[in-house]
């Protein structure tokens, strides 16, 4: 903010333990191949974020479910202690949502999600709705119920609070939420698949809401926007771990520097810092940098 008060964040997405299985490389379909590791760790797209967006210097409240189970408590114990506000988090009986992840000694991953508590997701409260309205970002991404992310964004339009969608899984995205939109955060893929290009297309995406981010890993970023900015933004080069949550630490990172008035490329740029210090560590949210050095890769670069 102006006056340098952090910027108020809401993230409202899923929640998952991640079970992350280290190996030389990836196994093909029928084959096992001996791991080097294993690691434990909170994760789901919206809770990265929200720890991303909490380290990064915002002040960050977080709406989502969890389970019933120990992996709930675990989940819930991470995202307080980086500082995020769960006053809201919602708690399913059952199990809360699980990822499967293998990564490669090149950093590459493969993931299967069961959503578990996340499906559970639904109908916002007052409460959850007042919080999205006093929010400067509302960021969501796709691994809720598309209902949810369609009310959440309608609620953060009608209280004037900036929306980021990373529309992650991708999916359609229906008219009413692209409406709401202020900023999509597409990689390739993604893009590919709003868009039924071959090819990322940003004249396709803008025709669907007023700003694109698109991810394009170790490449870096580009912006553009119905304005007539088009702007390549580059990567800062580190050795890469494990790239599991990059795009968690640049989306959550995006919406702290957008909130505190940053210019939008400079606000990629910074984000981009915030994903390539995150690759140095493997892991999901116990990966995610702080703000301190955040800055200090973006100053070296």
């Amino acid at each position: 903010m102006a006056d340098g008060t952090p910027p108020r964040i809401v993230v409202a997405g899923s929640a998952n333990m991640d079970l992350v299985g280290l190996a030389e490389r990836l196994p093909r379909p029928g084959e096992t191949v001996l791991g080097d590791g294993f690691v434990m760790t909170p994760g789901g797209k919206g809770a990265n974020q929200a720890i991303a967006a909490a380290r990064a210097g915002g002040r960050c409240t977080f709406l989502g479910a969890i389970g019933s189970d120990a992996f709930g408590v675990t989940i819930d114990a991470r995202l307080r202690a980086s500082g995020v506000d769960t006053t809201h988090l919602r708690t399913a009986y059952g199990d809360s949502g699980v990822a499967i992840i293998m990564v490669d000694r090149a950093g590459e991953n493969s993931i299967i999600v069961s959503p578990g508590a996340n499906r559970t997701f639904a109908d916002l409260t007052d409460a959850e709705t007042a919080a999205i309205a006093a929010a400067d970002v509302l960021l969501c991404q796709q691994e809720i119920p598309d209902a949810t992310v369609t009310a959440a964004a309608r609620a953060a339009r009608s209280g004037g609070t900036r929306v980021i969608l990373n529309a992650a899984p991708a999916r359609e995205l229906s008219p009413e939420l692209l409406a709401a939109v202020d900023l999509l955060v597409v990689n390739q893929g993604e893009a590919q698949a709003l868009t039924g290009r071959a090819e990322p297309d940003l004249d396709a995406l803008l025709r669907l809401v007023p700003r694109v981010v698109l991810t394009l890993g170790g490449a870096g970023s580009w912006y553009a926007d119905r304005d007539g900015r088009n702007e390549t933004v580059a990567p800062f080069r580190v050795d890469v771990s494990d790239t599991t949550a990059a795009g968690d630490a640049f989306t959550g990172a995006l919406a702290v520097a957008w909130g505190e008035g940053r210019d939008v490329v400079d606000a990629v740029r910074w984000a981009n810092a915030a994903g390539a210090a995150c690759v140095r560590q493997v892991g999901a949210s116990n990966s995610l940098p702080g703000r301190a050095d955040i800055d200090a890769l973006y100053a070296a670069g």
